[in-house]
Formats: C-alpha cells, structure tokens, sequence
C-alpha cells in the first residue's frame, strides 16, 4: 500500500513538474520578446555631443533613393534594373554589409545615423506607428539642419515618427506600401527636385518589399516585375538631376530570403546594394562596404557634420575631395570616434581605450568591442555555471537509471527531434531565423502541430517498443501514465539545451545589449516547444491511463 500510494505521489509531482515548465517556457518566450521590442541603446539617454561640419559640400545635393528590400543579386541584374546598372557603371559601386535584425526600422535607422542596432536607439522590431520611436542619435537630417541645409523626406509613413521632424523642412508621408504608393512617393518628390531647393532629400519606395512580403518573394516573377518598376521611377527621379553638379546615392534597408521574409541573420538578409554617381564621385567597384559607412560619407559629400554616434567611416576611395579635404575628414573622424567611445564607455560602466591609429574607426570600434566583450564576460561566467548544473544534473540521472527504459526514452526524444526538424523545415518550409517568422500566431501554430504531432509519434513509438499496456491491471495504469510523462520530460531536457545556452551567453531578457540572434532565436523556439511538449505530455499522459483503464 505505501509503495502504491509513493508512486502516485511521484505521479502527481511529474505531472506537476510538467505544468510548471509549461508555464516557466510561456512566461519567458513572451518576456523575451518584450524585452527585444523595449530594448534601448546605452546612449539613450546621453548621446554624444555632435562635432563640426567638415567643410564646404563636394556636391549641389545628394538625392538618396532606399530601394526597400532590394537584394544585391536583384540589383545586379540589368536585364530587371537597367538604369540602375547603368548609374554602376557611371558611378562608384559597392556591397554593403548590414547586421541583424534584418528588419526595415533598424535598418533605417543605421543608414541614417551611421550606428549599428545596438546603439543606434532604433527600434530593434519593426513596431506599429504609434509605438515607433523617435531618434534620439545624431542623424543626417540633423546635421545637415544644423549646417543650414535644406532637407526633404519622401517616403512611407513610419519615417515621419523617426526622424525628428524639426530636422525636415518639406515632407510627404504615405501609409502605402505597394506601387500606388511608390507612385504617389515619387509624385510627392518631383517637384522638390526639379526646384532644386533640398541640398538632401530622401525618396523611399516600398513596392519591392510588398512583392516580397505579399507576391511570393523573390523567386516569384513579381519581384523582378516590382524591382522593375522601382528601376523605372528611378529613372525619374535622375532625370531631375544634373550628375555634373548633383549627386545621386541607390541602397536599400535589407534583403529578402527566398520565400520572402526578412528579420534574422540569413546572409542574404544582410547583404545590400551600394551605388553612387554623380558630382564628387570617383567611379569604381569598391568591393564591400559596412551599412555603418553610409552617413558619414554623405556627411563628407555635404559637408555636415559627422553623425555624433556614426560607427563608420567616410568612403574617401569613392570621394573626388578637394586638396586637404581628407586630412580634415581624418581629423573629424578622430574628434567623433573618441567622443562615441567615451560615451559609450560611461554608458556600460567600461573604460574604452583606443590605441593610437592612422585609423581613428577600426582602433576605435575595436575598443568598444572590448569594453562591451569585458562586461559580457563578467555577467557570463555565474550564467554559464547555472547552466551546466543544469545540464548535468538530469544527465547524470540519466546515467545512473541506464537501462531499456532509459533507452526507449531517449530515443524516443530523438525521434521527436527529427520528426519536429522535418516538419517544420521540410514541411512548413520554416527556417532557423526570424526572416521566417510572418507572424506570430503562424509560429504559433506551426511550432504547436510540428511539437505535437512529434510528440504523438514519438510516444506511440516508445509505448509498443516497451509494451507499457502489457502489464497486470493496476501497474498498467500508472505505468503507462509514468513513462508517458517520463517520455515529455526527457524531450524538454533536450530542448532545454539550446535554452541553456541561450542563457548562458545572452541571459535571461535582452537588457543593455543587443542578443547574438542566431543563439536567441533557438533558444526562443526550443522553448517554444516545450510549452507544447510538456502540455501535451500531461494530456497524452491521461489517454495513457484511460487506455490502460480501458484494458482492465
């Protein structure tokens, strides 16, 4: 009798420890994400103080059009980008490098400011409207205000919340993403050019983005049809410049995978066309070139100021500059780079010290990652120990209760593995990154029939191979009941380890700095997964007993 009723108390604590995982994965995957889309740079509250403009412009204006979403492959392809492959050919072009998060509000504000996502103070998500924050960094709209230029923006509409419009002197903004709005976005700009008032104006088309997002993504025939069009009004809008006098920059915020899809760390996410042509330009292909590297080089192009938290470097290789106009540059740059590391260093509670250079950037950047990777490295080791006790624990009772049933389990926990992976990559056609996510309730879904359908599987699987119905009338119940719930719980200790390591490394919540997201983003959907797995474990855990019941 009391070994009986030892059992069913072990019973009930199984199934309890399964409610509490259940809820501990709930709690932490919807805490993470809010801690992703509330995090905000160190510098939010003490940006560094904006620097001297670098002279007198090199160029009457630059236009710059942000071909959202356009890849660097489809950028190349003059049979779907004539005039733009013909702006290459006159111009100084290049392959630009960005960095998760791959998505459109990050990436603008890395274009504009010159800062990577985590000290940018962007969003690091794309947020609704209302929620979108202004820049809080030095930006180009801001330096070239201050240097008494004037500025316009054309674009879709979350540009208007952030950029602090009392750097914009003419505007248009649409809530459009498709080529009506484009349309009406070029409409907006033409008079603005053709009057030459605006010595930085910036036109935004989208359709190449909705193409992705809407039409099929870039294999689809769509893209090219929308990249096309994007050509065309380029093509206007150069017809309103004179490349003698003005100078005309082409990019985009980030790439696209094949589905469609954006947001991780694909490497086609991350990879951006470059060209500039026109006035102050020396022709050429330059290789590769960091997201970082576009602000400062229009500021130089300007004359404006360095954006105060720019982490990049003027491209003087791609710049015709006037005779002691680089030396100036260096000094500018030296002057901002050691003002940002200072800043920084304040911020995250580190010293930065920069090692004297011809190159103020590279020693400068090398030394803030150091400060950052010295901090990193102090809240890392508690976390890391954390972890490995719980990782060894449970498999050093795996270990010590070796045997057929340990056996079955951990195979069946395998099986479910490769089941899950089948299903969601192969099947659903998911990948391991957030450029696959379309929303959350589809990766919610997905990742809910993937987990248990895996686990039904894997459980049907280890109940024939260990005959759990097979027994006399009492043990079968509870047996069955047990190695079922034994069964979810081994699966959560093998999804728990990309958790594990999440936390090691990034730890619980994204605080002062920005996650490695290939690390969060498995971590994220492992724990996913377990909200499922040890659900569904309780539950098949009751048709265990039924079916055991039922055999009485």
């Amino acid at each position: 009798m009391r070994g009986s009723r030892n059992r069913a108390i072990i019973l009930v604590i199984m199934v309890m420890v399964c409610l509490l995982v259940a809820a501990a994965a709930y709690l932490w995957t919807s805490r993470l994400m809010d801690s992703l889309t509330a995090y905000r740079s160190p510098l939010h509250l003490a940006p560094p103080a904006s620097g001297q403009p670098m002279g007198s412009p090199i160029t009457r204006r630059v236009v710059i059009v942000l071909v959202d979403a356009l890849r660097e492959d489809t950028s190349l392809r003059a049979d779907v980008m004539p005039f733009l492959d013909e702006l290459r050919r006159r111009g100084a072009s290049a392959a630009m490098h960005s960095r998760p998060p791959s998505y459109s509000e990050p990436g603008y504000t890395t274009l504009f400011t010159g800062a990577w996502p985590d000290i940018s103070d962007g969003p690091t998500l794309n947020v609704d409207y209302a929620q979108i924050p202004t820049w809080t960094q030095d930006n180009l709209f801001s330096a070239a205000h201050r240097a008494g230029l004037v500025t316009a923006v054309s674009s879709y509409f979350w540009f208007e919340k952030l950029i602090p419009q009392a750097s914009v002197d003419a505007s248009y903004y649409t809530p459009g993403e498709d080529r009506a709005a484009d349309r009406a976005v070029v409409d907006a700009a033409l008079p603005w050019l053709r009057a030459g008032d605006a010595q930085i104006a910036l036109v935004h088309l989208d359709q190449v983005d909705w193409a992705g997002h809407h039409e099929g993504g870039p294999l689809d025939p769509r893209w090219d049809e929308a990249a096309r069009r994007a050509d065309d009004l380029l093509r206007e809008i150069a017809g309103t410049l004179d490349l003698e006098r003005d100078s005309l920059l082409v990019v985009s915020d980030h790439g696209q995978i094949d589905r469609g899809g954006h947001g991780g760390q694909d490497a086609i996410v991350l990879r951006e066309p470059f060209v500039l042509a026109g006035a102050g330009v020396r022709p050429g292909r330059y290789g590769d070139i960091q997201m970082v590297d576009v602000a400062p080089t229009v500021a130089a192009l300007l004359g404006a100021a360095m954006p105060a938290s720019s982490q990049g470097r003027v491209r003087t290789e791609m710049l015709e500059l006037p005779p002691g106009r680089e030396a100036a540059i260096r000094d500018s740059l030296r002057d901002q780079q050691a003002r940002l590391a200072a800043a920084y260093g304040k911020a995250i509670g580190r010293e930065v010290t920069v090692a004297p250079s011809d190159d103020p950037v590279r020693s400068t950047q090398s030394a803030m990652t150091a400060a950052r990777a010295a901090r990193l490295k102090a809240e890392r080791l508690p976390r890391v120990l954390i972890a490995l006790v719980l990782v060894l624990v449970p498999a050093i009772a795996l270990i010590r209760l070796r045997g057929r049933t340990v056996a079955w389990l951990l195979g069946g926990a395998l099986a479910y593995v490769a089941l899950f992976d089948f299903h969601y990559v192969v099947l659903a056609g998911w990948g391991y990154s957030l450029s696959s996510v379309t929303g959350e309730t589809d990766l919610i879904l997905t990742v809910c029939v993937g987990a248990l359908v895996a686990l039904l599987v894997a459980w049907i699987g280890v109940a024939l191979g260990l005959g759990i119905f097979r027994r006399g009338e009492q043990d079968r119940r509870r047996r069955a009941a047990e190695i079922t719930l034994a069964l979810a719980l081994v699966i959560v200790y093998l999804l728990a380890l990309p958790v594990l390591v999440s936390y090691a490394v990034n730890g619980l919540l994204v605080t002062w700095t920005l996650p490695e997201f290939a690390m969060v983003f498995a971590g994220f959907l492992s724990a996913l997964q377990v909200l499922f797995v040890a659900l569904g474990g309780v539950v098949l855990a009751g048709i265990a007993w039924a079916i055991g019941w039922s055999k009485t």
